[in-house]
């Protein structure tokens, strides 16, 4: 303890000259990080010292077996935020020589699988899950002046992601008391640039083929739950939102939004589709919160046939309607197919468009699309938008019955789970030169999915508990 007394002496002294010298206090917070870095360690060390070697005997019972204590002391390195630690200890074999088997003081001291403390785990993972593995080390090399290498980071992320999917299991149902009366269920697909295997990468010359892409894409499918009051709204409440940006200052907010992400994986040999896992889990989240099915469940989606065919599989007795913001993109693109960008008579067009599926007169707007090509001469890619976006309406009318939706109170776009797949997949994973391995990428979006719904200190202690369950289970034997 002596060390620590001096360097704590040391900073304060160094507290008194920066007074007498003026400094800036920017530079003296700086000296004191450093120089409490320095002091943690120390500290940290003595902690580790008082618990002793690890020396048990010369033998100890493990069950029916005995085990001997290793000859000499054992190194083990632990990196902590403070700086790397070398911990001597004695072990515990069926020989000297062989794998160790009761490792006393690991267990006292509850130390982790790899060399990595948790707390060093748990702060460069919360970054990593922001920015690049190569960005994260960095950043917390420069804050703390010791970081895994970016290899160790990437590991150490699915390491972490080993029970993401057992502790969303095991975490129940929010309080039936805070839902609301409505549970909403929205869902949808974002590509994933993956790395290419080896022998695709292996070329003869250094172009690609023709029409060939640079890298090839797999679906991440993104869903969120959530529960909401009912909010009666007007066609025109409706248009002066969405068109004139007038939010209504008495919409409810959605209660207890879970977001999760799913790709194709293979399990016990089979390859199960990111759909049919989304949905799966989907149908189970809804169970456990709504048992008796009291609630109404409105599944909100894009015009994905995929998506609608999972859904109607495993959430039958949802009620489906199609995004507005979707429909809504598919307006504008037909007004600039016969209006200038920007032009009133774009505006005009949309609103009168948006306003007549609202009141559920899809046919009316369906026929008007058709007469349109005509009506203008369209021709080429302007022809081709419009019929796209009579294609797309015909084929999801069932849940374009915004009238009916209105007036109970659904939702009816996808504010109630704004963004979820722009936060969860693509501004993390997305970025200039990422490519991915399914495995890789699945860990980092568990993960992603646990943070942003808020869960990521409860979920970084239960991953603490079951390693540690894991590693010493032989000390409580």
């Amino acid at each position: 303890m002596l060390k620590g007394q001096a360097q704590l002496q040391a900073l304060w002294a160094r507290v008194e000259r920066a007074c007498a010298e003026g400094c800036r206090v920017d530079q003296v917070e700086r000296e004191l990080f450093a120089g409490l870095l320095k002091l943690g360690r120390t500290l940290l060390g003595a902690f580790v010292a008082q618990a002793g070697d690890g020396d048990e005997g010369e033998r100890v019972k493990q069950g029916v077996r005995t085990l001997q204590r290793s000859e000499e002391r054992r190194p083990r390195r632990y990196v902590s935020i403070f700086g790397e630690l070398t911990i001597e200890r004695y072990v515990y074999a069926v020989r000297e020589g062989q794998r160790a088997e009761y490792l006393p003081l690991d267990a006292r001291l509850g130390l982790p699988a790899d060399d990595f403390s948790y707390v060093l785990v748990d702060w460069q993972q919360r970054m990593c899950l922001k920015d690049s593995f190569a960005e994260a080390v960095e950043s917390f090399g420069d804050l703390l002046g010791v970081a895994p290498s970016v290899r160790a980071a990437e590991h150490g992320n699915r390491h972490l992601a080993e029970h993401a999917e057992a502790f969303r299991v095991a975490q129940g149902p929010p309080d039936a008391a805070e839902e609301g009366e409505i549970m909403v269920l929205t869902a949808d697909g974002k590509g994933v640039p993956m790395r290419r295997p080896i022998e695709e990468r292996a070329r003869r010359g250094p172009r690609r083929g023709k029409g060939e892409k640079a890298n090839k894409k797999q679906m991440a499918y993104v869903a969120a739950v959530c529960s909401i009051a009912p909010f009666e709204r007007t066609a025109d409440d409706v248009v002066d939102e969405v068109l004139r940006r007038e939010r209504a200052a008495d919409r409810p907010r959605p209660q207890h939004k879970r977001v999760w992400a799913e790709m194709t994986r293979v399990d016990q040999g089979a390859a199960c589709t990111g759909k049919e896992r989304l949905f799966a889990e989907a149908a189970i989240d809804l169970h456990e919160r709504d048992h008796e099915r009291k609630k109404t469940v409105v599944c909100l989606m894009d015009g994905e046939a995929g998506l609608w065919a999972a859904q109607r599989e495993w959430v039958p007795h949802a009620i489906g309607v199609l995004d507005l913001l979707h429909v809504l993109e598919r307006l504008w693109s037909v007004a600039h197919c016969i209006h200038r960008e920007t032009s009133p008579e774009a505006e005009a067009f949309v609103t009168r468009q948006l306003r007549l599926l609202l009141e559920g007169k899809v046919g009316y707007v369906i026929g008007g699309l058709k007469r349109l090509i005509d009506q203008h001469g369209l021709a080429g890619q302007r022809r081709n938008t419009v019929r796209a976006t009579v294609t797309y309406f015909q084929n999801n009318r069932q849940q374009m019955r915004y009238d009916e939706y209105l007036a109970a109170g659904y939702p009816i776009g996808s504010g109630v789970a704004e963004g979820a797949c722009r936060h969860l997949v693509k501004d993390r994973m997305e970025r200039t030169g990422m490519r991915w391995t399914v495995h890789g990428a699945q860990s980092l979006l568990h993960l992603r999915a646990i943070y942003l719904n808020g869960d990521w200190s409860a979920y970084i202690e239960s991953h603490i508990q079951n390693e540690q369950a894991t590693l010493y289970t032989q000390l409580a034997a």
